[in-house]
């Protein structure tokens, strides 16, 4: 297993990797990413914060050597489900069919009490 490093890449707020790859398999796991642009916690728009974390998740599979359009798996944490169209409509200008697997899962809390976390796996 090795870490993905990078520069610019968002730093983790616990004690994870922010990602890390499995060289034997050929995968990418992606830890749950917040809306966190330039160190900050993004609130209020919630297309903006997605849009945020999904720009990030593409910097750290591409510092993988990986991308967007090699995700197998997305879980999406959230904390209002009724932003689930919201979350549909950012989630299409990244990913076109065939979509990766994905689960949606309402959580009463994130990490930072953040809105939304997003977790990936990828192939290399």
């Amino acid at each position: 297993m090795k870490e993905v490093k990078g520069e610019g890449l968002p730093q983790p707020v616990g004690a994870y990797s922010v990602a890390v790859e499995s060289e034997s398999k050929g995968f990418v796991f992606l830890s749950g990413q917040l809306p966190i642009k330039d160190g900050q916690l993004l609130k209020g728009d919630f297309k903006e914060q997605v849009r945020v974390i999904l720009e990030n998740c593409k910097k750290i599979l591409e510092a993988a050597g990986s991308g967007l359009d090699k995700v197998v798996k997305v879980t999406v944490f959230i904390r209002d489900m009724s932003k689930f169209s919201e979350l549909n409509e950012v989630y299409s200008e990244y990913f076109t069919p065939p979509y990766p697997a994905r689960a949606v899962i309402e959580v009463s809390r994130l990490p930072k009490d953040a809105d939304v976390e997003i977790e990936m796996i990828a192939e290399k």
